[in-house]
């Protein structure tokens, strides 16, 4: 029977986890964070070393617990070199395999697991707007999807209430994709990328917490769900409201060719992720009347960047 507000964040130590685990201590839960690496930043929550591989006595900590939250993996913001990727697929499924072990090793498992997946397993369609049915895309972010949810689906009690969150890019004040983004704006750098129309779906860091406590909570949520803001825009009205929003008028645009060039010398990270994108929109939640804080991107950042109208 469970017994406490504990909720243990795996793979807690980063942008997303930090985010979280401070919603939820203000909502009076007790969080744990599990990971390889010390948070950034102090707060009231606990934090347990954990190299994501092995059981020990870490295990504890999900005897009892309310939920379970498994962000655990590699970040993706790299150059994708062969040992990168080999990394970006073990990190995830190894950790939620080892997670599975873990429930299996206590008397009172967490009532329901919340996955941590990726909006990215629906590809890069250039045009199409994709919600929870559409099809899978190609390629190794839609693979690596595959094999993460699949490890968990391996992993998890038949008993848990099971919700996976399909991830869009998530803006935020702290971290993220968007601090880099930023920071090209500020340096001049914020125009168009590439073609410009490759589709940029994102959430607000308050909505992205808030889909995770209602995951935690309502015992009505369950399957996969598209984590994603109701209103994705192009690459090019992305950088548009980006320079409105940090008053930069001009950025100097970006062909493909340089940013080919330029992502892996100058960002050490994969060109991909800024030339190509995805349109989605969650069909589930709309259909299970969620309502967004910040449904559309100027209020977003608006809010992140402390601009009133």
């Amino acid at each position: 029977m469970q017994t406490t507000n504990r909720v243990v964040i795996a793979g807690g130590s980063g942008f997303l986890g930090l985010n979280l685990a401070e919603y939820l201590v203000e909502l009076g839960n007790e969080v744990v964070l599990l990971s390889r690496t010390q948070p950034r930043r102090e707060g009231t929550w606990r934090f347990l070393r954990w190299d994501a591989r092995s059981v020990g006595e870490w295990c504890r900590e999900l005897d009892g617990a309310a939920a379970i939250v498994n962000l655990a993996g590699r970040t993706v913001d790299c150059i994708k070199t062969p040992d990168h990727c080999d990394e970006i697929l073990r990190s995830r499924v190894e950790a939620t395999e080892v997670l599975g072990k873990a429930v299996r090793n206590i008397q009172t498992p967490p009532p329901v697991w919340v996955q941590m997946s990726t909006a990215h397993r629906y590809g890069d369609p250039p045009e199409c707007v994709c919600d929870e049915d559409s099809a899978f895309g190609y390629g190794l972010a839609p693979f690596v999807a595959r094999e993460w949810e699949a490890a968990y689906a391996r992993a998890v009690l038949p008993e848990m209430r099971q919700v996976i969150l399909r991830t869009s890019f998530v803006v935020g004040r702290d971290g993220g994709a968007l601090s880099r983004l930023s920071k090209l704006v500020r340096w001049g750098l914020g125009g168009t990328v590439g073609s410009g129309q490759q589709g940029m779906s994102w959430i607000h860091e308050l909505d992205m917490n808030r889909l995770f406590f209602r995951a935690i909570t309502e015992e009505s949520m369950q399957g996969a769900y598209l984590a994603t803001a109701p209103e994705p825009v192009s690459n090019a009205e992305f950088m548009r409201a980006l320079r409105k929003a940090l008053k930069r008028p001009i950025g100097l645009p970006a062909a493909s060719w340089m940013v080919r060039i330029g992502a892996p010398l100058l960002m050490r990270t994969d060109p991909e992720l800024a030339l190509y994108g995805r349109y989605c929109v969650s069909r589930r939640l709309r259909e299970e009347g969620f309502e967004f804080s910040y449904s559309d991107l100027e209020s977003a950042l608006r809010d992140i960047y402390g601009k009133r109208k």
